[in-house]
């Protein structure tokens, strides 16, 4: 395009770049009625800048004709381009005339750029610029026009890169950049001295050398350009003698050029150097924006564009990499390079001399001139310069001081622990001795012991409130261990309010003490109470955690067990992984950090990933018993945990062996009556609920439930467990009412507690003997609210979920609602599928509810759905849960058959034989013994059969 036509263009494109889309539309409607061309070639612009942010960035007017490689200009013989600009073209070439030989940079000028009379000036201004000798200057050997009235340009060849490229790729210190920028200070400075402004200073012609060196390029090519009549306009659009992005505000303005303007344009470069980008941030990168930004916009700090570009970067490494640069360059190096950026070249460095003589300063450590030099800010540059010979002399005194200190305080200290070690001795002692004197009378009463203890510590330690309060935790503790829950909880309160009257109580004792409380009024069914008791000394925690690291991790452990209890997951999850972290920094912490992978993996345990939460548990177990032994009471728990996991996976012979194992070392450890003890045996006698053992089961929960409401009172949620298992039982030996009474009471209890992980469970429980009654409308409602109460603590794809929608299929179909069932059917069997996997009891159990209601939703039997069936009844297994599956599976296909004529006896006989079998097996009866009597009594009746799905 013409310079000409561009230049008419330039300006309209602009404006209309700046335009919304229907002003935009109306600019160019009322142009095309005066110019219809101009506008369709405004319109093609606007065009290629839809497709291309970048199209303005290749020169718009034709490149410079006739010139090659091999082209003869003046005495120069080209032999390829090193670059092109505004300007003209670099080329690398060689001298030609046989006088020498040397490479040289040879630059050639636009046609257009030169007045006649350039011949002559080159001539004069070779010889002021030959004064140019510097190691950091490129100089200019030659000027001159060819005989075809080219104008030319000589200048010394540097093989190196610009300034900017090199620091990116060599990756080098703000240290070093700021030696390079002062090479290039020292050298603008020599060519001020000789009365030159370079006038086009910029990254690309200032080139570093594999040696490190800086080499400043184009020296007096502006001064040799400058003749008013030679120069086109300085608008927008008119070719200009300088780069725009780097040119001074007074450049633009047209006003006379001084070093000043040299000395803004190294303002640019020194940010340039600093953050890695230019220091005006515009919306488009036009030369109107830029024009304006140069004129009126403030630049911004180089450390906060290092800031900007850390947040925008993906990397960690490298983000924090920037923000480290951004520290270093705030404050003295942004105010160097935003005085040297001042818009009046008065508020500007005097010189290029004044500007390398405040980075100097900056690197030595002294004040520098570009900001204000108040005191404070003088003693901080000097601290910083001395601070080798000053922080001797402190580390010397504090060293003296702390030394003092510490014998006084170890003084102090050790008369404090001697008092407190005799008064721990006194209390054992005593403790020693009247549990002999009671041994002596034949009987050991330990809550009578521990209260005349208590009595003890009251009298005897009444002048030391510090150590009476840390016995007072250790009665507690013992208290809960006897499960005295109350007691322990009264002691505990006491011992809060001593420790709150200490002017200075120790932060282990306050935290171990916060600890203590919240883990009783868990125990006790409370953990909201917990978490608004620990929850004002979380902040106390964080502070004194590295003082007090073992009391520390005991108070997130113990906060995040009732976040837990509560359903706060994510927030326990956070607790739990901060206390491990704590454990590691310690010796001897292996129980705690083993108690903390256990604190994880129930969490995976709460959200139904079963088989994650197995296989960390077994983890936790098998560091216990390599790092402490076997026989440590943190293994009952493990064992314990791992059987409910074995158990809810099918695999109930596992099971049973750690549920026994558990049970043994709760009673060697100890005895009968203690927590522990307790819970292993539930947790059996839940495996007995599902061997059929419905007695024993029986026995167990009656005996836990009467120990949890002597302890936890009548509205515990563990008591609201035993009565979803004895409800369990009373359905299981066909005493339905008993049972349904059991659930409501469990279930009255739970939804008066915060959060209760059970209910879901108990409602589906519940449901499921109403359906086996025949209450099936009572039933749905409750199997409505268990599945959203599941997807709300697992999610919507869930193999619980898929449980539920199980029953909830066979609900409806006993309703009569065919669709619906069908759709519930098919979501369990694939839920199930995917959650727990083809082979597990549970999928085999919802495929078998689905194949049933195929078998038996038309007026005669689906073939595809009986062999289903049929498959089922060959599932491999030996353990108790797949066997009770293939029995089932069995009654089922007895049932479809039953309304085939020709094979009604034959599934009569089957279902007797069926119902011989599980008398054998199951003793005790149950309700899969009883569906299979209520199928053979219906078959046996003859056609229609069976229409009810139960």
């Amino acid at each position: 395009m013409e310079a000409e036509r561009w230049r008419r263009l330039s300006p309209l494109l602009d404006a209309l770049l700046e335009q919304e889309a229907p002003v935009r539309a109306e600019s160019l409607a009322s142009l095309r009625e005066n110019d219809p061309q101009l506008a369709d070639d405004l319109e093609e612009l606007l065009r290629l800048e839809e497709d291309s942010e970048d199209f303005l960035s290749e020169p718009v007017m034709a490149p410079m004709p006739g010139l090659g490689t091999g082209s003869i200009i003046g005495p120069y013989r080209l032999e390829r381009m090193l670059g092109e600009g505004g300007m003209g073209q670099v080329w690398l070439a060689q001298r030609n005339d046989g006088l020498y030989q040397r490479r040289v940079a040879l630059k050639l000028l636009r046609p257009g750029l030169a007045d006649p009379n350039l011949r002559l000036r080159f001539t004069r201004e070779r010889q002021i610029l030959a004064r140019l000798e510097h190691p950091h200057i490129a100089r200019l050997l030659d000027a001159g026009i060819s005989g075809d009235g080219q104008p030319y340009l000589a200048l010394e060849y540097v093989e190196g890169e610009p300034i900017t490229d090199w620091c990116r790729a060599h990756e080098i210190t703000i240290d070093a950049r700021l030696r390079l920028f002062q090479q290039i200070c020292r050298a603008l400075s020599h060519a001020h001295a000789n009365l030159i402004v370079h006038r086009d200073l910029k990254p690309s012609n200032i080139l570093v050398t594999p040696l490190g060196e800086v080499r400043l390029l184009d020296f007096g090519i502006a001064k040799l350009l400058d003749s008013p009549e030679a120069l086109p306009d300085h608008t927008r659009t008119g070719v200009r003698t300088f780069t725009l992005h780097y040119a001074a505000p007074e450049q633009l303005r047209g006003e006379p050029v001084t070093t000043m303007t040299d000395v803004y344009a190294l303002g640019m470069v020194l940010f340039e150097l600093l953050a890695d980008a230019r220091p005006y941030r515009l919306k488009r990168q036009s030369d109107a924006e830029w024009e304006e930004a140069i004129l009126h916009a403030d630049p911004q700090r180089a450390s906060l564009s290092l800031m900007r570009t850390a947040e925008a970067e993906p990397d960690r490494e490298n983000a924090q990499n920037l923000r480290r640069r951004a520290r270093m360059v705030a404050g003295d190096l942004d105010n160097i390079a935003l005085k040297a950026l001042a818009k009046r070249p008065e508020q500007r460095y005097a010189s290029a001399e004044a500007l390398a003589l405040d980075v100097q300063r900056f690197r030595d450590g002294k004040p520098v001139q570009a900001r204000p030099q108040g005191i404070g800010y003088r003693i901080r540059k000097y601290v910083a310069r001395h601070r080798w010979a000053l922080g001797t002399g402190a580390l010397i005194a504090i060293v003296l001081g702390a030394a003092l200190g510490i014998v006084a305080w170890q003084a102090q200290n050790a008369v404090r622990e001697a008092t407190r070690a005799q008064a721990m001795q006194a209390f054992v002692v005593g403790l020693i001795e009247q549990a002999g004197n009671a041994s002596a009378n034949g009987q050991l009463d330990l809550p009578r012991l521990l209260d005349t203890g208590l009595e003890r510590v009251d009298r005897e330690l009444a002048r030391q409130p510090e150590t009476r309060a840390e016995l007072y935790g250790v009665i507690a503790q013992l208290r809960v261990g006897l499960s005295d829950y109350r007691q322990a909880d009264a002691l505990l309160r006491r011992q809060a309010a001593l420790i709150a009257s200490l002017r200075d109580p120790p932060p282990a004792l306050v935290l171990s003490s916060t600890a203590d409380l919240g883990r009783i009024r868990r125990l006790q069914g409370d953990p909201q109470d917990c978490i608004a008791t620990m929850q004002t000394h979380s902040e106390f925690a964080r502070r004194y955690e590295r003082q007090a690291t073992l009391q520390a991790a005991e108070f997130y452990s113990q906060l995040g067990r009732c976040q837990r209890a509560t359903g706060g997951a994510a927030t326990a999850r956070l607790l739990f992984q901060r206390s491990l972290e704590l454990r590691r920094s310690l010796p001897d912490s292996d129980v705690g950090m083993v108690e903390n992978l256990a604190d994880l993996a129930s969490l995976h345990a709460d959200a139904g990933n079963a088989g994650q939460a197995l296989a960390e548990y077994r983890q936790a177990l098998g560091d216990l018993r390599a790092r402490v032994g076997t026989r440590h009471p943190l293994s009952i728990e493990l064992e314990r945990t791992i059987c409910a996991l074995e158990r809810s996976e099918g695999r109930l012979g596992q099971a049973e062996r750690h549920c026994r194992g558990a049970l043994a070392l709760a009673m060697d450890l100890h005895g009968g009556q203690h927590r522990a003890t307790v819970d292993a045996r539930r947790q059996l006698a839940a495996l007995f609920v599902d061997q059929g053992r419905f007695g024993a089961a029986q026995m167990e929960f009656r005996q836990s439930r009467h120990w949890l409401i002597a302890r936890l009172g009548a509205h515990h949620t563990d008591v609201a467990r035993d009565d979803n298992s004895l409800a369990i039982i009373a359905w299981e030996q066909g005493r339905t009412r008993e049972a349904l009474s059991l659930f409501d009471h469990g279930l009255a209890i739970l939804r008066e507690a915060p959060a209760p992980n059970n209910l879901a469970g108990l409602l589906f429980n519940k449901a499921m003997v109403l359906h086996e009654s025949g209450a099936d409308r009572e039933a749905l409602p409750l199997l409505v609210e268990a599945r959203s109460l599941r997807v709300a603590q697992v999610s919507a794809d869930h193999p619980l979920v898929g449980d539920t929608d199980r029953l909830i299929g066979e609900v409806q179909a006993a309703l009569g609602q065919a669709a619906a069932a069908e759709a519930s059917l098919r979501s369990a069997s694939r839920l199930t599928r995917a959650g727990y996997g083809e082979h597990h009891p549970h999928t085999h159990r919802a495929a078998l509810s689905l194949a049933r209601f195929r078998a038996l939703a038309g007026s005669s039997v689906n073939p595809a759905a009986l062999r289903a069936i049929d498959a089922i009844t060959r599932v491999p297994g030996t353990d108790a849960e797949t066997a009770k599956l293939r029995w089932r599976a069995r009654a089922y296909a007895a049932q479809a058959r039953c309304r085939q004529p020709e094979a009604a006896n034959e599934a009569a006989a089957s279902l007797q034989a069926l119902q011989s079998e599980l008398a054998r097996a199951q003793p005790e009866g149950g309700e899969l013994g009883r569906e299979v009597a209520a199928i053979h009594a219906a078959c046996s009746a003859g056609p229609p059969g069976i229409a009810r799905i139960r």
